[in-house]
């Protein structure tokens, strides 16, 4: 009997032994936290993430968990590569204690709760994106204590409240991704000069733009579907590294300027707001999609954007005659879509008997000219093909 009590005693001693020795590679507060975090969350149903979070062995083996030397540097919630359906719970207040973490991301899924304040801890933090899940609650102002974050990626939750003017001073951000929220307020000046990324759209923004609110870093900004107000012709005008730009949905006023379009842009979106006055670009337009639609712009159609494939000025109030530019580019099927409907042009000039390429969409509909040629319109041009003359005598007089 006390051989074999000798023997079991021997065996625990060894199975605590090796605990302790799997346990020893990674620093305690870091295994504890680990912990945590994993009791606030679980694997949706079709998910195998937490399958090797087993803590009988080294947490640096789980998946998403990456050390260096004794800490826990990134943790990568989820594995998109295995295309799981994401995980479902709450991000435990414990991630704060990982005091070495760089990277923080929750693959898309069903986590709820508030973002936990105590992220402003990890003064290493560098990458934060926890999106398309159900967060809620307020952006923690207590983030604008990350002074080395340079993603951050918020989007597609339901965070409300405003943008933390803390944040906006954060001075190494590269990309900021908020959109598709609940946030209100006004859009702060971000001070960081390598931001490259600003998207906000789909949110509850208001007020105007300061004309130095944002960096000439800036290559991709998108504010659409918000209720921003007031002109950006100043700040416009000071990007000239943007290759996108989609400020649509608005209710922004004043002039477009003209230098924005040589900026190196591919797509640029400004429709649905009340832009008003002529347009004139620099020189030859090499956007390959330009939207200026439903505005109250005027004047003359500039022969300079006959070089844009995919150029929509429909509902307008453009005048005057369609350049004949526009005419040689639609005919070598060079133009691939040319919206014109809905102004007070009155003319072009194009033989009635040639053929349209069918790789072209052409609208002519709703202007103040007979439609010397007829070609599909989209549906909600409506059904009448010219203006009433007394709409096109009254406007140019």
């Amino acid at each position: 009997m006390k051989c074999l009590l000798r023997k079991i005693c021997a065996y625990g001693f060894v199975f605590l032994t090796h605990l302790i020795l799997a346990h020893a590679m990674l620093d305690p507060i870091d295994f504890l936290a680990l912990q945590s975090i994993r009791k606030g969350l679980n694997d949706l149903p079709g998910s195998n993430y937490f399958a090797s979070w087993d803590f009988t062995s080294d947490p640096c083996n789980f998946a998403g968990i990456y050390c260096d030397g004794d800490k826990v540097i990134a943790l990568n919630l989820g594995d998109p590569r295995a295309g799981s359906p994401g995980l479902t719970g709450r991000i435990d207040p414990a991630i704060g204690k990982l005091s070495a973490l760089a990277e923080f991301t929750v693959v898309p899924g069903r986590v709820i709760g508030s973002l936990p304040h105590t992220l402003s801890q990890l003064k290493y933090l560098r990458f934060l994106a926890v999106s398309r899940n159900f967060i809620s609650g307020e952006i923690p102002a207590s983030l604008g204590e990350l002074r080395g974050l340079q993603t951050l990626d918020l989007s597609f939750n339901q965070f409300t409240g405003n943008i933390p003017y803390a944040i906006a001073t954060l001075p190494a951000l590269s990309n900021v991704i908020l959109c598709h929220n609940r946030l209100t307020g006004s859009v702060p000046p971000f001070a960081s000069q390598v931001l490259t990324r600003l998207d906000l759209k789909h949110n509850d923004l208001s007020g105007s733009l300061s004309p130095i609110g944002l960096p000439p870093s800036l290559q991709y900004l998108s504010l659409s579907w918000n209720r921003l107000t007031g002109p950006v012709d100043r700040l416009l005008s000071r990007l000239n590294q943007l290759n996108y730009v989609d400020l649509s949905m608005n209710q922004l006023t004043g002039c477009i300027p003209g230098n924005l379009f040589s900026f190196p842009i591919s797509n640029l979106q400004l429709q649905r707001n009340q832009f008003s006055g002529p347009v004139q670009p620099v020189d030859q337009v090499a956007i390959p999609t330009v939207d200026l639609s439903f505005n109250r712009l005027s004047g003359e159609i500039s022969p300079l954007f006959s070089t844009v494939q995919n150029l929509y000025l429909n509902n307008n109030r453009f005048v005057g005659q369609v350049p004949a530019s526009f005419v040689d580019r639609l005919l070598s099927a060079s133009i691939q879509i040319l919206y014109l409907q809905h102004n007070y042009l009155t003319g072009i000039e194009i033989n009635p008997t040639v053929e349209i390429p069918l790789s072209t969409s052409l609208c002519l509909q709703y202007n103040c000219m007979v439609l010397p040629v007829e070609t599909p319109c989209p549906l909600k041009a409506g059904r009448q093909k010219t203006r009433p003359s007394g709409q096109c005598i009254a406007w140019k007089g």
